[in-house]
């Protein structure tokens, strides 16, 4: 019986590994339309949130810095294209972290 148990745990954590590497192929891959221009103030909230509290989930992210998710998805999405934050997963959930790049930017931007 213990074995069955094994098996079906191994079987579990490979379908989770397998809809990870989906969520992150989804997130790199995602386009933004030709019209889409960032806000400047939205990319400052967000870029101040992040550097200040460490990487956020998106949806903690959305609350912190009082932007709906669409519209911060398109901003992540957009700073990501750009090399200043970068998306990994984090205890089953996608976290929005600052690069070293986006630091120096963030640094830029706030003063």
């Amino acid at each position: 019986m213990k074995k069955v148990h094994v098996i079906r745990e191994t079987q579990q954590i490979k379908m989770l590994e397998s809809e990870i590497k989906k969520a992150i192929k989804f997130i790199k891959n995602k386009k933004l339309g030709a019209s889409f221009e960032p806000s400047m103030k939205a990319i400052l909230r967000i870029m101040k949130t992040i550097i200040e509290n460490g990487a956020k989930g998106k949806t903690q992210l959305s609350l912190d810095t009082n932007l709906n998710y669409t519209r911060l998805a398109k901003h992540i999405v957009w700073l990501e294209k750009k090399g200043l934050v970068e998306s990994t997963i984090e205890d089953n959930k996608i976290e929005v972290i600052s690069t070293e790049k986006g630091k120096v930017f963030a640094s830029m931007i706030s003063d």
